[in-house]
């Protein structure tokens, strides 16, 4: 596996804190999911989106889906960048969520 492959992977402890911070629940219709459920990339994983909690939130796969390929793209990618902003406040910076093999 490459180190962006790696970075960009989301491990289990990434997983479980992510679930756990979303009350293992889908963070936009509030459906209760499994913690595999618990992988969806705010910045895509295809564009360098780290796997990390602050770019990693719970959604069902039907949300997931409509993130991915609806109509309203856009709508749900606002919604999660506010609710991880709203999350870790002055410290959550999009710029971070990107894999750097510099860093």
């Amino acid at each position: 596996m490459s180190k962006r492959s790696e970075a960009c992977s989301i491990s289990i402890k990434t997983k479980q804190i992510v679930y756990d911070r979303d009350n293992q629940k889908c963070i936009i219709c509030g459906k209760y999911v499994p913690i595999s459920n618990a992988n969806a990339h705010y910045i895509k994983r295809s564009q360098g989106g780290l796997g990390i909690p602050e770019n990693i939130v719970t959604l069902c796969q039907n949300c997931h889906y409509e993130e991915d390929f609806g109509k309203n793209t856009q709508q749900y990618e606002d919604y999660i960048k506010n609710y991880l902003k709203q999350y870790y406040g002055d410290s959550w910076n999009e710029k971070d969520l990107y894999y750097n093999k510099w860093r």
